[in-house]
């Protein structure tokens, strides 16, 4: 939906006029005297000082007049979905974010240190915003590429950062997904898996999806580097997940995605999909296959409307996905997530 544009002023009169005062009331800064109208929107930008770490974010939604809001924060990544509130209701809404440094990509830009939360949608309505420390939240870890990482320009997202609002408070998505990495770099490159390893706790599940920049990884390697990965987890007290990569947009003339490059079958002939899925089996290892999924999904719209799931006419891009097909891959994985009982059932919106 197209946003109305106001002025600053406009906007926090407005606020103030169907919503309490609120007002820092520790040393985590709560309240909407940490957000500032975003020039030429209905959008609020909203800043706290905080260390790294898992922080729960609570608002209350609505005011006298009807709204939309949705939110979103760090880099990009969705948090809330858009929710609608009529003249004078009030809600509830809570969820769990993980603050990190770098908070993006591992190895791309440092980014604003703390807390960002943009408060967006149609006609967003906030009357109460509080943050507090959430040390003890469960983390879903994901490790992967550039289809799965926070991307940090549109129209670029990766199904990550569309996978928080899928849950409620209690549950962080830690995003350690980084664009160009394979098994191989993945393993060397002391910023992404050692960094995760650290910081995985008994109990967090760690969904791992590699496979798209293996290109030239032979089928021992491969395996041997996804077990690695998942023996190390383990050691840790996570719980893996193995997670077949997204397909590529690459039909065949009969409208079928049937073909290697399609299903991420690499130069080396390593068909990456049937090697999960057989290491899944032998390490009884959870398996998502994103793979079948998503491949379903595209060939269910065909070659013309399955575009909107890529960069194909932004970008000629038929591997990188948009917002849409971000979001739609996402509920994929939450809806897996669920089915499998990987995380509690109250873990989920």
């Amino acid at each position: 939906m197209k946003r109305t544009p106001v002025a600053a002023a406009s906007l926090l009169a407005l606020l103030a006029a169907t919503a309490p005062a609120a007002h820092a009331d520790d040393s985590y800064g709560q309240g909407l005297d940490h957000c500032a109208a975003v020039a030429e929107t209905t959008a609020l930008s909203c800043h706290f000082d905080l260390p790294p770490g898992t922080y729960d974010v609570t608002v209350t939604l609505g005011g006298d007049t009807a709204g939309a809001t949705a939110i979103s924060g760090e880099t990009r990544r969705a948090l809330l979905a858009e929710t609608p509130t009529g003249a004078g209701e009030r809600i509830r809404r809570s969820f769990t974010v993980d603050v990190r440094d770098p908070e993006g990509e591992p190895t791309g830009a440092t980014g604003s240190p703390g807390l960002d939360l943009l408060i967006d949608g149609p006609a967003p309505r906030v009357a109460a915003l509080r943050v507090t420390p959430a040390p003890t939240a469960t983390r879903l870890f994901l490790i992967g590429d550039s289809t799965v990482c926070d991307q940090p320009g549109d129209p670029y997202t990766g199904w990550g950062q569309r996978l928080p609002v899928h849950l409620k408070r209690g549950v962080a998505v830690a995003n350690h997904a980084d664009g160009g990495e394979s098994t191989v770099t993945f393993l060397a490159n002391p910023a992404l898996f050692d960094r995760v390893e650290a910081a995985v706790r008994p109990g967090d599940p760690v969904l791992i999806q590699l496979a798209h920049n293996d290109k030239q990884t032979d089928a021992a390697a491969y395996r041997a580097n996804l077990t690695t990965l998942v023996e190390r987890v383990r050691a840790r007290g996570g719980e893996p997940v193995l997670v077949t990569p997204i397909v590529r947009r690459w039909f065949n003339a009969d409208g079928t995605l049937n073909n290697g490059t399609a299903l991420l079958v690499n130069g080396l002939g390593v068909d990456h999909p049937a090697e999960i899925r057989a290491l899944a089996a032998t390490l009884a290892t959870p398996l998502i296959d994103l793979t079948a999924l998503t491949r379903a999904r595209v060939e269910q719209l065909g070659p013309e409307p399955s575009k909107a799931l890529y960069l194909t006419a932004e970008k000629r891009d038929n591997t990188h996905t948009s917002v849409r097909g971000a979001t739609e891959y996402a509920a994929l994985v939450a809806a897996e997530l669920k089915a499998r009982g990987l995380l509690p059932e109250r873990a989920f919106r």
